[in-house]
């Protein structure tokens, strides 16, 4: 799963993702701190892995969605425990 989602943005988009399907300008808007470079690179990772589904329409401009895939939708339950624990340990334990 981490040689998957390795990096530090693809379990952001990820989430983001499980809202439904985005155009790339969205996904980019809704991640201000990454730069569209990151999220092209991380993107075309997805897709390449079978994690996300890559919907482009033959429209002026090209009109290019991103979608979670059946497979990629296995690693949402993951995702959603892993945010869980990070709301639970926002602050540090003290020593």
């Amino acid at each position: 799963m981490l040689s998957v989602v390795d990096g530090r943005w693809k379990g952001t988009i990820l989430w983001r993702l499980t809202s439904g399907p985005m155009r790339t300008s969205e996904l980019r808007r809704s991640i201000p701190e990454m730069t569209e470079r990151m999220l092209i690179r991380h993107l075309q990772e997805l897709v390449r892995d079978g994690i996300l589904i890559r919907h482009q329409q033959n429209s002026q401009p090209p009109c290019v969605r991103y979608s979670i895939s059946k497979y990629g939708s296995t690693l949402v339950p993951v995702l959603e425990t892993i945010c869980a624990w990070g709301r639970t340990h926002m602050q540090p334990p003290r020593r």
